[in-house]
């Protein structure tokens, strides 16, 4: 998709910035790489700087209930010095670095409802302008995908993905917010569970599994939130299924006796583990206030649903929304933000 802007602090007669991602879906810790296509104005101007900013739809818990607003997660500079000659039609091409923990927007091809996009800006002469956004889609990582596929064998089903501001402590989150992907109950789970929330965070050393239960209460007992993580290498041989079936066991006879509260916070530094089929294990338990500071609400997804076929998760779209939907959706939100900041 190409947008175009007249560069408004520049006044009429100004150069204009249109971006151009190579086409596909990009992934997390991969290369996004693409053109920024510039049109001289009405006078010759001296580019300073052409950087590109990632922007992502976040959700935010207060004690006011939940609000959601633009956060730019990376910014690169991707060419500048030159002069544009009145008129002329010159082309940047870039290729950057995605951070490692890029939210993932689609499965097999269908939308989540994940919100990302790539804003332009322009300095020209002392002064900058943002061109509109291209909405950016990206893929899971082999790793994070066969781990979604092992969840769909054994039942579980797409619910919602958001994008949370805040720190899951003692991890090695390194973007101000984190992804959740909510997956409803395997029928032999239903009974011990509400739902499975699952967060990737992923490294060049590994990835990172944070996985949490909101458990059913019994006939004398409250239910509570319980949460575990393990750590596993990019190239790990498993049998996956059994291996995902284990950590959910883990999960849900976990205790509070078995281990401390990690409340949302700055946390140590991620040392996951690198070899092979092994991974680490790191257990918690919290009541569901606490965990988060505030009752958990997730935002609103995109109401898609994933079941369980031999070929793994199966996505499939319910509620009418379809992938141009949500198209119209990224353009409304980020049109939105642009207002807000003018």
């Amino acid at each position: 998709m190409v947008f175009k802007r007249l560069l408004g602090s520049l006044g009429v007669g100004g150069p204009t910035v249109d971006t151009v991602l190579d086409p596909g879906a990009a992934l997390p810790g991969g290369a996004l790489s693409g053109q920024v296509h510039l049109r001289g104005g009405n006078a010759d101007f001296g580019i300073d700087h052409i950087s590109l900013e990632l922007v992502a739809r976040v959700e935010a818990e207060h004690e006011h209930g939940e609000s959601e607003g633009a956060v730019v997660f990376e910014r690169f500079t991707v060419g500048g010095g030159f002069r544009l000659s009145e008129g002329e039609h010159r082309s940047v091409p870039f290729r950057i670095g995605l951070p490692w923990q890029t939210p993932v927007t689609e499965l097999h091809g269908q939308p989540l409802g994940i919100v990302l996009g790539v804003r332009t800006e322009l300095a020209v002469a002392g002064a900058k302008d943002k061109s509109d956004l291209d909405p950016l889609a990206v893929r899971p990582l082999p790793v994070q995908e066969v781990i979604l596929e092992a969840l769909g064998q054994l039942g579980f089903g797409f619910k919602s993905a958001d994008l949370e501001l805040g720190h899951i402590s003692g991890t090695g989150q390194q973007l101000p917010f984190y992804q959740e992907i909510e997956l409803t109950p395997a029928p032999q789970y239903a009974h011990r569970l509400n739902e499975l929330e699952v967060t990737f965070l992923a490294g060049p050393g590994g990835l990172e599994i944070v996985l949490e239960a909101d458990k059913r209460g019994g006939l004398f007992t409250a239910g509570h939130d319980a949460l575990t993580r393990f750590t596993v290498s990019h190239d790990a041989a498993q049998d996956w299924s059994t291996l995902v079936e284990g950590w959910i066991e883990q999960l849900l006879d976990h205790r509070a006796s078995h281990g401390a509260h990690v409340p949302y916070g700055h946390g140590a530094p991620y040392a996951g583990d690198d070899h092979g089929g092994h991974y680490s294990h790191h257990s918690h338990h919290s009541h569901h206030d606490d965990h988060h500071g505030a009752p958990h609400r997730s935002g609103p997804g995109m109401g898609t649903a994933i079941a369980a076929g031999a070929a793994g998760l199966a996505v499939g779209v319910v509620g009418g929304m379809v992938a141009a939907e949500v198209v119209d959706e990224i353009g409304d939100f980020f049109e939105g933000e642009e207002e807000d900041e003018d």
